[in-house]
């Protein structure tokens, strides 16, 4: 099978062209609105910490506040089988409603909770809660708009179109650094840590709203339409007939995750508690980073289209593998900012080559009545195990005196996705998806 290189848009008739950026836009935008809602606490747990976890060790502060965060990502595998099915059986637009509503509501939740002093260990409860609102929300998430986007997509630029899942995935968390940023211009730093926290959560809130308006009115694809004319009662048993497609589900995706999450949700801690920058610092570098990590994802899904999905994700393993470590290195041993931005945006490049085009791969994987289902479930379990935890098991690895040793678990991590890489078919020209 070849694959010409085209401009993706110049093969297709204005109103085909307008429908389908219609279709990415609302597909879209409400996934940036739900990882901008799930990502403002990351970005803001500096400042609220000592809200919910009195004390004065400022590492068992942060231990706290990102196992709860931990805690939202484990739950996640449940909300990738509830929603998964859910789109399997009701469709992907039903089911991409329902996960910004409950993202709303989390967002809404950590909005209005009252601190340790006004409620003691009811505030660290109501905040738990709300995170694993906004957990089962993400669970769905992932693996709903991937697949919405791949099937929306035309065969030819798939890799491009998709890519589009993380460069709003990215934008959620580059519009919660703006938010910081603005924030720390706007108020003081005490001002930030007693209520300033709260404004962002209630900003998430009312655009989860806007997100809801645009995927109630989004269109169907026409995957799910064929799919959904066979009625199967048992989607679990469905899936369970692709194990190998689970095993590679997770196996591409564990190494990945790491990556990504250390060096966006993570690093933000990371160059404060030991690169030693300062707050504003630390969030101007997560700025300018995610803004061009975020340029990057549709030129390497054109990169896919062109030469196959496997060579990208080769790029991502190989450079992972043999740079993880001098990259973290180097970065806990400088003080300095243009140093530690080139570092962190050098990494930001080797991972691009798994964000970019892990989601279209996944749903190039499975047949459509199972699609969402076989995306979403073993991601979210990859992503709960490795992804989600970063941030607690490097804060423990330093806790304990042994952070290096963090740098060397992620270089195992995605040593073991490259061997998935390498063992693969590559799924642009094996792809289950209805050429369109």
């Amino acid at each position: 099978m070849t694959h010409a290189t085209v401009n993706p848009l110049s093969d297709e008739s204005a109103a085909t062209v307008r429908h389908r950026l219609w279709s990415i836009f609302g597909g879209s935008i409400g996934n940036l609105i739900e990882w901008y809602d799930f990502y403002i606490y990351n970005f803001f747990a500096l400042y609220f910490a000592s809200a919910f976890f009195p004390g004065s060790d400022e590492t068992a502060k942060y231990l706290n506040t990102f196992g709860i965060y931990a805690i939202g990502f484990l739950i996640r595998p449940v909300g990738g089988w509830i929603l998964g099915i859910y789109a399997d059986r009701q469709g992907r637009r039903a089911a991409l409603t329902l996960s910004v509503t409950l993202m709303c509501l989390g967002s809404l939740m950590i909005a209005v909770t009252p601190t340790y002093a006004t409620i003691g260990v009811g505030a660290p409860l109501l905040l738990l809660v709300a995170r694993l609102v906004q957990g089962l929300s993400l669970g769905g998430e992932y693996g709903t708009s991937a697949t919405y986007l791949s099937e929306i997509a035309t065969s030819r630029h798939r890799g491009f179109y998709s890519a589009f899942q993380y460069v709003t995935l990215i934008g959620g968390q580059l519009v919660a650094s703006v938010v910081l940023l603005v924030m720390q211009r706007l108020v003081t730093a005490d001002e930030l840590a007693a209520w300033g926290w709260r404004v962002p959560f209630l900003i998430g809130a009312v655009c989860a709203l806007y997100g809801l308006y645009l995927r109630r009115n989004l269109a169907e694809t026409d995957d799910f339409k064929r799919a959904s004319a066979v009625h199967r009662p048992n989607l679990m048993a469905e899936l369970l007939k692709h194990p190998r497609e689970i095993a590679i589900v997770f196996g591409l995706t564990m190494g990945g995750t790491l990556a990504f999450y250390t060096y966006t949700t993570y690093m933000p801690t990371f160059l404060v508690n030991t690169v030693k920058l300062t707050k504003p610092q630390a969030a101007e570098i997560s700025f300018i980073t995610l803004f061009i990590y975020m340029c990057l994802q549709p030129v390497y899904g054109l990169i896919s289209d062109k030469i196959g999905r496997r060579p990208v994700l080769l790029w991502f393993g190989v450079m992972g593998t043999l740079c993880t470590a001098p990259i973290l290195y180097a970065l806990k041993d400088t003080h300095d900012y243009t140093t530690a931005l080139l570092l962190v945006m050098a990494a930001l490049m080797i991972v691009s080559g798994y964000t970019s085009i892990n989601a279209v791969v996944k749903a190039e994987l499975f047949p459509a009545e199972v699609r969402a289902l076989g995306v979403g479930l073993p991601y979210a379990v990859a992503v709960s195990l490795f992804g989600g935890t970063a941030p607690l098991i490097g804060l423990a690895f330093k806790d304990a005196g042994r952070e290096t040793w963090f740098f060397w678990y992620i270089t195992i991590v995605i040593f073991i996705s490259l061997l998935v890489y390498a063992l693969m078919r590559d799924t642009r020209d094996h792809s289950r998806i209805i050429a369109s």
